[in-house]
């Protein structure tokens, strides 16, 4: 199965009375103004993460060290409530070590308690891989059945957690002892969002000296946990998914972009410094073409209305795709740059309803 769709298995009561959009909209709203008391200058980002919560997707976080990446994913798992589990990537790390550990008991005995990702069962509400490009292929592995299925087999028994979201920090800073998220791995993200410094001084000033900012584990603690009911969710999304309207216009407009990303030599896109006929070896699949619209709808709700317009498309496109478009190898040390302008030029050559 390629698009984003809720496993029936793992849904929520449909006996349930009807869920009023507008009023689940003022919680997402009371969501995102709670995460920002935990983080400053990053309004985009928590846009960004609201849009992935209620959209059902997992988010990939990249920046530099200390720009509070952590900060605000501790933030959102304390707003969505549940229970929360977070691993730090190691070069030693097993995937072993995400189901069970072993211990010797004060008898000298040993013994085996379930790991980060069982100790919680069904109640798993966010998993945090800190650093992820630190563990090896392995364990991403196991991470993505877990994303994939939202479910694990571990004691010959199959577990599943249907209420959980996959969080997850990159360092791009340092490379040694790290190893790039295979391709089946990020195409599972719904976003990979980018964390940079605050470039207003008003937010640099209070980051340096509002002294809330100084305890970390105290600024949390302090956040109202359980802003939504993260058990609902998965029943909203569904609601969400089949009220916001996409008009043949926008079906149109979506599919034209697919094309254009995928063979933009076609749509007369023009890098600079770049054969665009060489230029992309694969990325903007099934999935991340149906993600990209199931983001877009939430962005649409959040934004007050019933309908996606082509700025909802537009503003979410590059963090929902960008990591799923691969290019050839000759290209790839200029990733960024290259991408942008890609997406950019795209944009530019094919006309918006």
């Amino acid at each position: 199965m390629n698009g984003p769709t809720l496993d029936r298995r793992h849904a929520d009561d449909s006996s349930e009375p009807p869920l009023d959009l507008q009023t689940w909209r003022s919680s997402a709203l009371d969501f995102e103004r709670e995460i920002a008391k935990a983080v400053v200058g990053q309004e985009r980002a928590i846009r960004l993460l609201t849009i992935a919560v209620f959209a059902r997707g997992h988010v990939l976080l990249e920046g530099d060290v200390g720009v509070g990446k952590t900060t605000l994913l501790r933030a959102v798992a304390r707003a969505l409530g549940g229970a929360y589990e977070r691993i730090e990537g190691t070069i030693d790390l097993m995937p072993s070590d995400m189901i069970y550990y072993t211990f010797l008991n004060e008898e000298g005995k040993p013994r085996v308690e379930p790991g980060p990702a069982l100790r919680h069962g069904r109640e798993l509400s966010v998993f945090f891989f800190n650093e992820i490009n630190r563990a090896r292929p392995q364990v991403h592995s196991l991470l993505l059945r877990l994303m994939a299925e939202r479910s694990i087999t571990a004691f010959n028994k199959e577990h599943v957690f249907p209420h959980l979201l996959v969080f997850a920090d990159r360092n791009r800073i340092e490379r040694e002892e790290t190893f790039e998220l295979p391709a089946a791995a990020r195409d599972r993200f719904l976003m990979e969002v980018a964390i940079s410094t605050p470039t207003d001084e008003n937010s640099r000033r209070e980051l340096l000296f509002a002294t809330r900012f100084h305890d970390v584990d105290t600024l949390i603690a302090s956040l109202a946990d359980g802003v939504v009911d993260n058990r609902r969710l998965n029943r909203l999304a569904s609601v969400i998914q089949n009220t916001i309207v996409v008009s043949p216009a926008l079906e149109r407009y979506a599919l034209d972009l697919w094309t254009a990303i995928r063979e933009p030599a076609s749509a007369g896109v023009q890098i600079a410094n770049v054969d665009v006929t060489r230029l992309i070896a694969g990325g903007a699949s099934p999935r991340g073409m149906s993600y990209l619209i199931r983001a877009a709808r939430v962005s649409a709700w959040l934004s007050g209305r019933d309908m996606v317009v082509p700025e909802d498309i537009r503003d979410i496109f590059h963090p929902c795709m960008a990591h799923r478009i691969f290019l050839t190898p000759v290209y790839e040390l200029r990733r960024d740059d290259i991408v942008r302008s890609l997406i950019a030029d795209v944009f530019a050559k094919v006309p918006a309803p």
